[in-house]
């Protein structure tokens, strides 16, 4: 078994790769995911080696080569793919492990990924026989299962493919985003149509699952913007049940409106109740702490006299049917 390793995100590589070192996985790494490697003692080969021809272009060419996708995309059940690469004195790759440069956090020319969307989607298309891995939180899992049985089943590697896809998705959709804010040339000066993109490219990651959908026989999520934080990520619940797709609904509601009424009365607080999204009640008040409830007096309860008693069962049997 063989596995190609090239990352921007470090997180868990050493682990990962010493997991499947022991497990006599044969690791291939380029770039600074090598350097990485070699200063953990890890055992590898470097790209280069593999493909016979060495980083160029200040490392934009270094993994786009037949040597490394013919052996990620060959399918192990055709045998003329097999044929090509014993011609060719290619292997296989069975374990892509590959996240992409951070673009969203700092756009630019350098930082748009060629080779790493390449192999990413190479092997997600042929995750029958590949696995991909494009996060660190992925790699506790796929060490275990390949330690307890030996390979990846089909529904991890179709997982895995699922999110490799929507990994270089959601890393387009910001490509796309920054060319439309000018990209490297600047925001130019246009006329008022071209402010509104042709096409727009948004990114949802699931953050909570909730307790059923708008009806208890329906499942439902929240998700967030891929890279967001919106206020719902802080919220704390301090009592009742896990939260519904409707709990949520009105939460978001009461949100917009406090702080609709806030704004219209600077200085002072807000509060809503909201049922199906409808206010149920609102006000603003100079502080948010109620005012001190008056003291009463509650007497002490005593059991009934026989007299009390039958009193009340004759006004209770007495009513009018």
């Amino acid at each position: 078994m063989r596995a190609l390793l090239s990352v921007w995100d470090k997180t868990g590589l050493v682990d990962l790769a010493r997991g499947l070192a022991a497990l006599d996985v044969e690791l291939i790494a380029s770039g600074g995911t090598a350097a990485v490697l070699a200063a953990a003692g890890v055992a590898h080969l470097d790209v280069a080696q593999v493909t016979g021809s060495p980083e160029m272009l200040d490392g934009r060419v270094k993994t786009l080569h037949p040597a490394i996708h013919a052996g990620i995309l060959a399918d192990r059940d055709e045998p003329s793919h097999w044929a090509d690469l014993a011609r060719e004195g290619f292997s296989t790759i069975d374990l892509v492990v590959c996240n992409l440069y951070p673009f969203a956090s700092n756009p630019s020319i350098e930082l748009i990924d060629v080779g790493g969307p390449t192999m990413v989607r190479a092997a997600a298309k042929n995750h029958a026989h590949v696995g991909v891995l494009t996060s660190p939180t992925q790699y506790a899992g796929v060490l275990e299962e390949l330690t307890v049985n030996g390979s990846l089943s089909a529904a991890t590697r179709h997982d895995l493919a699922r999110a490799a896809f929507a990994h270089t998705c959601a890393y387009d959709a910001e490509i796309v985003r920054w060319l439309d804010a000018g990209g490297a040339i600047g925001a130019p000066a246009e006329p008022a149509e071209r402010l509104l993109a042709p096409t727009l490219h948004l990114t949802l990651e699931r953050r909570d699952a909730l307790r059923y959908g708008e009806n208890p026989h329906q499942v439902g999520a929240r998700y967030r913007l891929a890279g967001g934080s919106p206020w719902w990520d802080g919220v704390v619940q301090h009592a009742g049940s896990a939260l519904s797709y409707l709990n949520l609904f009105d939460a978001d509601a009461a949100w917009r409106l406090v702080h609709e009424l806030a704004a219209d009365a600077p200085g002072r607080r807000a509060v809503a109740i909201i049922k199906h999204a409808n206010a149920a009640g609102a006000a603003v008040a100079a502080t948010r702490s109620p005012a001190p409830s008056p003291r009463r007096w509650t007497p002490t309860p005593r059991a009934p006299s026989e007299a009390s008693w039958r009193s009340a069962v004759t006004s209770t049997t007495s009513w009018p049917r």
